[in-house]
């Protein structure tokens, strides 16, 4: 396998988490803080998250909650180590890759079972990934297998999804055939959407396939328990896999996840020793940042505004209005004084620390400069040459985003600003389910939206494909062809040269950040509350967020 990808050197923010306060943590999780070191009897793990899981469904699935649960408790070909490096998992060694980076030889480990005994095969594989890009599963990450010979015709209903270039040359080996060479592919095989799937199991479940945890079977470290539905249940659990190849290396019998929005409720739960891990945002995520058990972890996360544009007549259509939203944010006093918990201003479309360039090294938003930045005086300018072109004083938006207690706080912020700043406009914030607001973006039920993108893969293709014409990440309908033109390059034409395909991609973020195509807002961070006890979280900045295959509890 090459080790190095044609993209040239990719950055990736991985860090294992020993709770040894916001300082930082070490790599083998041996911190003295908290705990004797010694592994207690009862390796029980409790975690608090901010939402419901919309999907179990690694065909469905689309959002970091849904994604860490998968990375639990099942596992691809390959699956990213401490540091954050795709290793072989599923697969017994390195994939072979051809000189022209069009084909790959996989061979299977022959010791994989699923969670009732069956093994892990080739066939699986195929199956998953059929079914994925399978026009009928409308699964919303199919365009994530573009560089897979046949996808897109698949994805579009112009060919069988037979014809996808994946085949199971025997029981314990793949062979995968790509129309272009793709820096990012081994990253791909380590993210849940190219996770094997039990074809009997999802055959037997129809549509009831993994709606419940009882209906599916798992092959990672953990099996689901527990889950009775998507987008609605509270509680579910991660239970120790003793069909796992590697179960030896886990330590957990047990993780325990509930939904918990409020972060005063979050700290109460940790503060009782109800849970060992809470999240934390404003005020309480300031107040607790000195304390031993705070820790801020980045996201290779960008959180911005969707305008939607999908009517001819819609106001969004107007450059300056959008424009005129962007200027009117102030992102340093949303990071600095609304959020507290880590987050950084964005100054564009790609988040910070994820990739760097392939000749000078250089950071990817570093290189790109204040794409988007405050300025009122340009704010009210822009929104005055908007009432002028559309001949409209006054405008009503509202703006849909998740309810979880950091969010809303942002809505309050963003609704004052843009009533102060911009005459004659009125913000209606719209807080609502985390399940809810992925509906209503996905079927274009606002006028803003407050959503945001964690990077699968460590490339800035992974936000700079979404905003392509048509992509169904694309839920505004932004469109210009320009953008198109230059992502298309860096796919296409370029895929093979690391340097033009940068140019290409620093070009696109530029053209989508200054025409406000969508509102970049802030980089993602996450104010954890984690019990010093328990060691070798593993955190993914890019991919699925959370990995606890490692993890342990100390006395």
């Amino acid at each position: 396998m090459k080790k190095t990808s044609l993209f040239g050197v990719i950055a990736v923010c991985g860090v294992v988490l020993s709770a040894c306060g916001s300082n930082g943590g070490t790599t083998d999780g041996s911190s003295a803080a908290g705990g004797s070191g010694k592994e207690a009897d009862k390796q029980e793990f409790r975690v608090s998250v901010l939402q419901e899981m919309p999907s179990a469904d690694l065909s469905l699935a689309t959002d970091t909650i849904s994604f860490t649960a998968l990375n639990n408790v099942y596992e691809g070909i390959y699956r990213l180590d401490k540091d954050s490096k795709p290793v072989p998992a599923g697969a017994a060694e390195e994939a072979k890759v051809s000189e022209d980076g069009l084909k790959y030889t996989i061979k299977l480990r022959e010791d994989a079972k699923w969670s009732d005994g069956e093994p892990v095969k080739a066939s699986d594989y195929v199956f998953g990934w059929q079914r994925t890009v399978d026009s009928k599963t409308a699964s919303e990450y199919a365009y994530l297998y573009e560089p897979v010979v046949n996808a897109a015709e698949i994805t579009a209903g112009k060919k069988d999804k037979s014809e996808l270039g994946i085949k199971a040359v025997n029981d314990y080996e793949l062979e995968i055939t790509l129309t272009r060479p793709t820096p990012y592919m081994d990253y791909l095989f380590a993210f849940p959407s190219f996770f094997p799937q039990p074809q009997k199991v999802v055959e037997k479940n129809g549509d009831k396939f993994a709606t419940k945890s009882d209906q599916s079977v798992y092959n990672g470290p953990f099996v689901l328990a527990g889950f009775d539905g998507p987008g609605t249940d509270t509680e579910w659990e991660y239970k120790k896999n003793d069909t796992y190849w590697d179960k030896d290396t886990v330590k957990l019998d047990s993780v325990k996840v509930s939904v918990v929005k409020e972060s005063s409720t979050g700290l109460n739960l940790f503060n009782d020793g109800q849970t060992d891990d809470a999240i934390l945002s404003g005020e309480l995520a300031q107040q607790n940042a000195n304390q031993e058990a705070f820790q801020s972890v980045k996201e290779a996360r960008t959180s911005y505004i969707e305008l939607n544009q999908r009517k001819k007549d819609s106001p969004f259509m107007n450059e300056d209005l959008r424009l005129a939203i962007s200027y009117a944010i102030d992102r340093n006093a949303i990071v600095n004084s609304v959020l507290g918990d880590g987050s950084v201003a964005s100054t564009g479309l790609i988040p910070s620390d994820m990739s760097k360039n392939p000749k000078t090294n250089e950071d990817f938003t570093k290189e790109a400069g204040d794409l988007v930045s405050f300025d009122k005086k340009k704010a009210k300018d822009h929104w005055e040459k908007a009432k002028k072109a559309l001949g409209k004083d006054s405008f009503t938006f509202d703006i849909v985003a998740s309810d979880d207690d950091g969010t809303k706080k942002v809505l309050e912020y963003l609704q004052s600003t843009l009533e102060e700043t911009l005459e004659g406009i009125k913000i209606k914030p719209t807080p609502v389910p985390f399940s809810v607001r992925l509906d209503r973006s996905n079927n274009g039920e606002f006028d803003m939206v407050l959503g945001g993108w964690g990077a699968d893969y460590s490339d800035p293709s992974s936000f700079t494909d979404l905003f392509v014409t048509g992509n169904s990440y694309n839920r505004g309908q932004w469109s210009n062809a320009d953008y198109d033109k230059v992502v298309k390059e860096s796919n296409t034409t370029n895929a093979g040269d690391p340097v033009k395909r940068w140019e290409n991609l620093q070009e696109a973020d530029k053209i989508i950040s200054s025409t406000a195509g969508v509102i970049g807002v802030y980089q993602k961070a996450e104010g954890h509350m984690i019990n010093p006890k328990v060691k070798g979280i593993v955190h993914h900045a890019a991919g699925a967020s959370w990995d606890y295959k490692w993890t342990y509890v100390t006395e």
